[in-house]
């Protein structure tokens, strides 16, 4: 596999139904989507890890469970890759190398800090998805629900989040 954002289709084999051109596409999206799995589920491990202050064992407390489902994503996106004769690669370097986005920037910091830059990576992450699962109604039909699965999911994960940045007026305090 290359350190770019191909992905290698090399089985000769993918999904019956499913045309070779499609079956590649399809692989690259949902590569994309694996490596920012990935990368989320080692960032909420992060700030489990490295919350602080009021509030800490609720936020600490929630990001256990986002973790879990978040590798169960990922897992089930490396198994669909592979059922299309792709190769899911999962190595922290390929990972690095194939993200296009910068590393989550807090060490060690408040609730709300990491709360509000945790907000900031769902945003990404869930337009992402969206966009994947825009790409994926043309290719894949089978992946395009995988990913809107998902995505429920993780708008709901981040509804959790922005429920602690919440006032009730519903106006997000991220400052």
């Amino acid at each position: 596999m290359s350190n770019n954002n191909e992905t290698n289709k090399i089985a000769e084999f993918t999904a019956p139904g499913i045309n070779e051109e499609s079956a590649k596409n399809t692989i690259a999206t949902l590569d994309n989507r694996m490596v920012a799995l990935i990368d989320l589920q080692l960032t909420l491990k992060h700030i489990h890890w490295n919350v602080v202050g009021p509030n800490f064992i609720g936020v600490h407390e929630m990001l256990d469970p986002q973790v879990e489902v978040v590798r169960e994503m990922t897992d089930t996106i490396a198994e669909r890759i592979a059922t299309l004769g792709g190769v899911p690669v999962g190595t922290p370097k390929s990972i690095v190398d194939r993200r296009s986005w910068q590393d989550y920037s807090i060490g060690k910091g408040l609730v709300k800090d990491h709360l509000v830059a945790l907000d900031e990576v769902y945003n990404g992450i869930n337009a992402d998805h969206r966009s994947a699962i825009g790409k994926l109604s043309e290719l894949d039909p089978v992946s395009e629900d995988m990913l809107i699965s998902q995505l429920a999911d993780l708008e709901q994960f981040q509804w959790f989040v922005r429920a602690h940045l919440e006032s009730s007026t519903g106006e997000l305090k991220t400052k």
